[in-house]
């Protein structure tokens, strides 16, 4: 299946992301590998659950960009003259890419048991957080005039 969004993209301005991500996403539909489970934790905390069985601290790589949650896995194909009459572990390299909301980030992330678990969290900066305006009665502030900056009632 093909997503052609371009009549979207000729009527809209400003998702050039979103429209990019939808088209990614249809693309890569298909691979699976590594198997991952996406759990919501609380309102502001993630998890990333990916089954990496057979692959060891070294040979995964996590990078975080922005917006952009980078996951590799590089495994070496020998099988050390070994002759297997049937393979059914699947032991090959990968990446896996997430896409990230604004202001999450990386917490944690941790290899146990085949299972790689990286934690997410959402820091909102408060200059970015909504803020309560109290309501004060009166008679409004005095407008200031350019002459000096004093105020005027008017």
């Amino acid at each position: 299946m093909r997503l052609d969004l371009t009549p979207y993209r000729r009527s809209t301005i400003g998702f050039d992301r979103l429209f990019d991500l939808l088209e990614t996403n249809a693309r890569s539909a298909a691979d699976n590998y590594p198997p991952f489970n996406l759990e919501r934790l609380a309102e502001d905390r993630y998890r990333i659950t990916l089954a990496v069985a057979g692959f060891s601290r070294d040979e995964i790589e996590i990078t975080a960009h922005q917006n952009l949650l980078l996951v590799a896995g590089r495994k070496n194909e020998t099988h050390d003259g070994a002759h297997f009459l049937h393979v059914g572990i699947a032991n090959r390299s990968f990446e896996r890419r997430f896409e990230l909301a604004d202001f999450v980030f990386v917490e944690d992330a941790r290899l146990n048991d085949g299972l790689l678990v990286i934690d997410l969290v959402r820091e909102v900066p408060e200059a970015m957080k909504p803020k309560s305006i109290a309501i004060k009665s009166g008679a409004p502030l005095a407008a200031v005039e350019s002459d000096g900056g004093s105020a005027k009632a008017a």
